[in-house]
C-alpha cells in the first residue's frame, strides 16, 4: 500500500485525549459499558461493550492481575516480543450507531495502524500505559457535555433531562456492579 492511510498521517490536534472513567452496566439495555471522558471531565463518551471486553478493562483499572494472560495481556506481550509499541490508540467513527477503532503501532519499520474495535484498544491501551483519543468527528458528533463540570446550569428540556439522569447513572456505577451482572 503506497502512502499512509489517514491515521498513520494524520496528528494528535485533530483528535481529543481520553481517560476511562468507568465500566459498568446499562441498566436500561442491560449491557456492559465502558465510559471515556476528556482529561478534564467535561465531556464524556458512553460506549456499549461486551462482556469480556468489559471485563478485561475493569481487571486493569483495578490492578487484579490474572494467574495466565488473557487475550489483551496476550496482546501486549506479542507487541513486545515483536518491538512493537502501541503509539495511541483511537475512537476514530461513529457509524450506523457503531464506534471504531485503530491501534497506531510503532515498529521497527515505522508506524503502522490497526482496525480495532474501541473496546479491545482501550484495553490494550489501559496495559500499555498508551494514551487514547477520540476524532474530532466523533466528539463533535457523540460526546456529551457535563453541565455541571462545565458551569452550566442545565435545562429544563426533556433531553438535558436524559442526559442527566444518564450522568448520575454512571457517577453512581462501580466495578462491583458490573461483576453483580456477569455472574
Amino acid at each position: 500500500m503506497d502512502g499512509l492511510s489517514p491515521w498513520e498521517s494524520r496528528e494528535v490536534e485533530d483528535m481529543v485525549r481520553v481517560k476511562v472513567k468507568l465500566v459498568g452496566i446499562d441498566q436500561v439495555a442491560m449491557c456492559p459499558v465502558v465510559v471515556v471522558t476528556d482529561m478534564d471531565e467535561r465531556h464524556f463518551l458512553p460506549i456499549m461493550i461486551g462482556p469480556a471486553e468489559a471485563n478485561a478493562i475493569a481487571m486493569e483499572l483495578e490492578g487484579i492481575k490474572p494467574p495466565r494472560p488473557l487475550t489483551h495481556d496476550l496482546m501486549r506481550d506479542l507487541l513486545s516480543k515483536l518491538d512493537a509499541q502501541v503509539d495511541r490508540v483511537v475512537i476514530s467513527d461513529l457509524r450506523d450507531e457503531t464506534y471504531y477503532g485503530c491501534i497506531v503501532l510503532k515498529t521497527v519499520t515505522g508506524k503502522v495502524e490497526v482496525d480495532a474495535r474501541p473496546s479491545d484498544a482501550i484495553a490494550l491501551a489501559l496495559r500499555t500505559q498508551s494514551p487514547i483519543f477520540v476524532s474530532d468527528t466523533v466528539a463533535n458528533q457523540a460526546m456529551i457535555a457535563d453541565r455541571e463540570a462545565a458551569g452550566e446550569k442545565a435545562s429544563a428540556d426533556s433531553h438535558d433531562q436524559e442526559v442527566e439522569e444518564f450522568r448520575r447513572f454512571l457517577a453512581d456505577l462501580t466495578p462491583d456492579d458490573f461483576r453483580r451482572n456477569l455472574q
